[in-house]
């Protein structure tokens, strides 16, 4: 195990290497690295996954994979059975991967990377919060996009990453299902959603590995967190204006 590093505010990072024999009687080599948060057990770690063995999108299922086993031992150390899952299970996890990629056919010499979009979305109010904030919540969960739900003060942003056609899928249901309640207390749909920026993924940009929901007390605070995630051009061009 190598230790990256540990403070007190954010937990402890490690890195460390498994060898799994798969169903080719060849070595996978996996470097898998954990986020601890400092309330860890009770939140589950971030997880990313590496092998020069597995493609992208192969790591990205492992990782899914992973984080899914990672809920049924939430409250409890769970790394190690982590470990134990993953090397027991990786040829089952790898075969479901290659199914899908047959079906995509799109990797014709392109990595799965260059379909990896961005999206910034303004909302405007959240009437029924705690639904609205699961709902969301959960459409990122289906469409695997990872990224982050802010508020801070008036200021609701959702930050989005994944697939491009997922992005898409997205927006339509940010703009077609009944996720708020209006005045009276009926369920409507949204209607005072702004969509701030959609791009392409560069290199400079840092991947979310999930999808968090954040309050944040002051705009530095907000700040810092489109900064960790090389997004310091996107922040600045669209966030102030929200304030005028």
């Amino acid at each position: 195990i190598f230790f990256l590093y540990f403070t007190e505010t954010h937990g402890i990072t490690f890195s460390i290497q498994i060898s799994v024999k798969e169903q080719l009687d060849r070595d996978v080599l996996l470097k898998l690295v954990f986020h601890l948060p400092v309330s860890y057990p009770s939140t589950i770690p971030d997880i990313s996954v590496s092998s020069d063995q597995l493609t992208r999108a192969q790591c990205v299922d492992v990782k899914d994979k992973l984080l899914e086993q990672a809920k049924k031992h939430l409250s409890e150390p769970m790394v190690h059975d982590l470990i134990l899952w993953i090397q027991q299970h990786l040829k089952d996890v790898i075969k479901q991967s290659a199914t899908v990629c047959k079906e995509n056919t799109l990797s014709k010499g392109t990595s799965t990377e260059d379909g990896i979009w961005m999206l910034l979305l303004h909302l405007d109010h959240m009437r029924a919060k705690a639904k609205y904030v699961k709902t969301v919540e959960k459409w990122a969960s289906d469409l695997r996009l990872t990224g982050r739900l802010m508020f801070m003060s008036k200021i609701i942003l959702i930050l989005l990453q994944g697939d491009r056609s997922n992005i898409k899928e997205y927006l339509i249901l940010q703009k077609t299902s009944k996720v708020d309640v209006d005045s009276t207390g009926k369920k409507c749909k949204e209607k005072m959603i702004s969509v701030l920026c959609e791009t392409k993924v560069q290199s400079q940009h840092k991947r979310f590995q999930t999808f968090e929901v954040k309050e944040y007390s002051t705009l530095d605070e907000l700040q810092k967190e489109f900064e960790t995630a090389g997004l310091t051009t996107l922040f600045s061009e669209f966030v102030p204006p929200l304030l005028k």
